[in-house]
């Protein structure tokens, strides 16, 4: 089950080969648009590509997006019956304008304030009627209003009640909300920023971050994305790195979502923790060796691994 703030990602793409006469800007000639899953539906869209059964729940406008966004995850055939309307905001769209592989501007559409006691009490009621189904449950936080505090208190403690593990991609600073949730995976400027600290460039400053945050949150396990420098697992008793997989970087976007929803899927399994940070580490090398938001398979894992291996 992934709970979270879904969005969707419009790429405009063309070529730019002048410079507009009104502006000191390119003129981009759109060749052509399409719109993928984002945010919380891109990870379920993963899920769904590593072959998971996957049940999303969140808000979206009441909007000509919406049936898009029900259209994508109903072809992904992920269960988006507590994907429920909110009018009080637009759906989110991130629109990215792409002259060739390159991202010119990005324009994002959304609200951001925090969605209602109302709209609360509805997804938590879809939630319990849901939750027993599940092997595990994923928060993707895009820090778009929906993962409140009181409504993520909320939906911690119903699985824990329900023995469910909860693990979250993290976003802002207040990861108090976050308590009693058995693994959560920041990177390292968002480990950096929730501590309190400068900047992180040891790995006995990263340890003594993460052992930080973890008593905060009372969480069992911390994973830490570090972009070039791997992936870091990490609880009060030991730590284990991970090093990248990745020979040729294309495109970060998306990739996040892709090193989260392998996670999921792999503990979901029964995978133990560090064989799950080595499998998301080579599901995230693939990512971002690829333009936009890309979902990976298990056959591309195996693939790459191969190679690694040969």
């Amino acid at each position: 089950m992934v709970i979270g703030d879904i969005m969707a990602d419009r790429y405009v793409c063309g070529s730019a080969s002048r410079i507009s006469p009104e502006a000191p800007v390119p003129v981009v000639a759109v060749k052509n648009e399409t719109i993928t899953l984002g945010g919380a539906a891109n990870v379920a869209q993963n899920l769904f590509k590593l072959n998971a059964h996957v049940t999303i729940c969140g808000v979206t406008g009441n909007d000509a997006m919406r049936p898009v966004i029900l259209q994508q995850l109903k072809e992904e055939k992920i269960d988006a019956t507590s994907v429920i309307t909110d009018k009080s905001r637009p759906s989110t769209l991130k629109t990215r304008i792409m002259a060739g592989t390159h991202q010119l501007l990005r324009v994002d559409r959304e609200t951001t304030t925090d969605v209602g006691e109302e709209i609360e009490q509805q997804l938590l009621k879809k939630i319990t009627g849901k939750i027993n189904r599940a092997d595990i449950v994923m928060l993707s936080d895009y820090n778009k209003g929906l993962l409140t505090k009181s409504f993520t208190q909320q939906v911690i403690g119903l699985c824990n009640k329900a023995g469910k593990k909860v693990i979250v991609d993290p976003k802002g600073l207040h990861y108090e909300k976050y308590a009693g949730a058995w693994m959560i995976k920041p990177n390292k400027r968002e480990l950096t920023e929730a501590t309190n600290h400068e900047k992180i460039e040891s790995e006995g400053e990263l340890i003594k971050a993460a052992k930080k945050l973890i008593t905060k949150t009372k969480s069992q396990y911390l994973v830490v994305t570090r972009s070039e420098e791997g992936i870091s697992l990490i609880s009060q008793k030991k730590q284990q790195h991970f090093s990248v997989k990745a020979k040729e970087v294309f495109d970060v976007t998306g990739a996040g979502d892709t090193v989260f929803a392998s996670l999921g899927y792999f503990i979901a399994l029964g995978v133990d923790l560090p064989t799950a940070c080595e499998l998301a580490n080579y599901a995230a090398a693939i990512a971002v060796s690829k333009v936009g938001s890309v979902a990976v398979t298990i056959d591309e894992i195996l693939s790459l691994i191969d190679t690694h291996e040969q």
